[in-house]
């Protein structure tokens, strides 16, 4: 085994089972995206007036790859848990995995 590939192993098992995934439609092309959030790396602590850890926040902005290239932006608060306790967005709406798939096949059915 290469060491590329040893990297890559070491890469894929520290994400494994820390991710949230997420599904978006951009408001303006329609354009379905999925998107993650790395649990353990990309949450920011979020502390009260008292110093006592109150949670986190997870700020993302999403962009599609049809060519409208709009932000979609995502605010995402979780408990001190790691738990998802709200989600806003702005320039898209967030859609079920369903959704995103039967979305994901039209749009691959325009373009092939």
């Amino acid at each position: 085994m290469g060491l590329f590939q040893k990297i890559k192993e070491l890469i894929n098992a520290s994400s494994h089972g820390n991710d949230l995934w997420f599904y978006v439609k951009c408001n303006y092309c329609g354009e379905p995206i999925k998107a993650r959030v790395d649990l353990a790396n990309q949450l920011s602590l979020v502390y009260g007036d008292n110093g006592v850890k109150e949670g986190y926040f997870c700020r993302k902005i999403i962009i599609g790859s049809q060519g409208c290239y709009r932000p979609i932006e995502v605010e995402l608060k979780f408990d001190t848990s790691r738990r998802l306790t709200s989600r806003k967005i702005h320039g898209g709406k967030f859609i079920s995995q369903e959704e995103y798939t039967e979305l994901a096949k039209e749009q691959e059915k325009k373009v092939g």
